[in-house]
């Protein structure tokens, strides 16, 4: 009964941590006039400081030693910094510039890249379906490329940054909440030196229109922790594969605010590349669905095997220390002779 309660509580978790990331780009227009890179600085001063409120509720900082002691993780923050911090910064000006729909479609192909780097830089070998869905969203590229007159620079680059994002946290294995305060910690001083020089040359739009837009920047950094703390707890009560259908949810509710609230056009062609890239992503999810349930009968039948040996192995210890107990006794050994007496000497 717990775990049912676990695994409903996870589910809305994720529910409510795509949906969010789904919904946000609602959120970024509210902020006009600030351009994209101060929008995206706000957002970085201040996660650092939701994230560090959130720490020291939960006394959460044995990781910080281990991680200044290693270089190497380091370094692999200093990176991942500056992927997330390319991805945040071109979405938010992709969605203050009418181009929710190409954003969309970066996070639609997310899966794909990801599995293409998988091959090229991890040398993992892919199923035959994999390969299919690969194909089938570069086709939907071409499509759109040539649909459009030029690639998809937004789709792409949105695709890859977060696919090697996620490729770097896979390697440096930290959680949720510690890996975005360690980014934001290595982002915060370039940020908040941007917007000292942005203050300085009387351009910032903080604090120049008004408290409630300065409330709304402020507040971006909530817009980026609480997902994130969902998403992390959503992590720990459902299996990975419900997580990696949920995150189709944030794609899908971008698509449609960019056709329906923002009024986006949507072209026979765009029409065309979506349906290639929707009917990638079904024949990627069927092969998962398939291999996992694949996965799970070759686990209960090796633990079936496992236990009906252990079966076997306790009925023959019962048969054997029965038939000990039930054999007769052997027969007693025969005395020898007994010692001829040696006579006494004569005194």
């Amino acid at each position: 009964m717990k775990e049912t309660s676990e695994t409903r509580s996870g589910l809305l978790y994720g529910i409510g941590a795509y949906s969010m990331w789904g919904l946000v780009p609602l959120f970024w227009p509210l902020v006009k006039p600030a351009g994209a890179v101060e929008i995206l600085a706000h957002r970085m001063v201040w996660s650092l400081a939701v994230v560090v409120i959130a720490l020291l509720a939960l006394r959460r900082w044995a990781w910080i030693r281990e991680l200044v002691s290693s270089p190497r993780k380091l370094a692999m923050i200093t990176v991942a910094a500056a992927v997330i911090s390319v991805n945040w910064g071109l979405y938010i000006w992709a969605v203050n510039n009418g181009r929710v729909v190409e954003a969309s479609l970066g996070y639609f192909i997310n899966p794909l890249v990801t599995i293409a780097l998988g091959v090229l830089v991890l040398k993992e070998r892919l199923r035959p379906a994999q390969w299919v869905a690969v194909g089938v969203g570069f086709s939907a590229v071409v499509v759109l490329a040539v649909g459009a007159g030029r690639p998809p620079w937004v789709s792409l680059t949105l695709a890859f940054s977060f696919a090697v994002y996620g490729l770097v946290k896979k390697k440096l294995n930290l959680g949720g909440l510690e890996s975005l305060a360690a980014e934001t910690a290595v982002l915060f001083l370039p940020a908040l030196a941007y917007l000292i020089w942005l203050a300085t040359q009387g351009t910032m739009s903080f604090g120049a229109h008004g408290v409630g837009h300065a409330s709304l920047l402020a507040s971006s950094g909530l817009i980026t922790a609480v997902p994130l703390i969902c998403f992390g707890a959503a992590a720990i009560r459902v299996p990975l594969s419900t997580l990696g259908l949920l995150q189709y949810l944030a794609p899908v509710f971008q698509f449609l605010l960019g056709i329906l609230y923002f009024h986006e056009a949507m072209p026979a062609e765009r029409w065309a590349g979506f349906a290639l890239v929707w009917l990638a992503l079904s024949t990627l999810t069927w092969d998962a669905l398939r291999t996992a349930r694949r996965s799970r009968t070759q686990v209960a039948k090796a633990e079936a095997q496992a236990a009906e040996a252990e079966v076997q192995a306790a009925a023959a210890r019962v048969v054997a220390r029965a038939a000990e107990a039930a054999a007769p006794a052997g027969p007693a050994t025969p005395a020898g002779p007994a010692a001829p007496t040696t006579p006494s000497s004569a005194g």
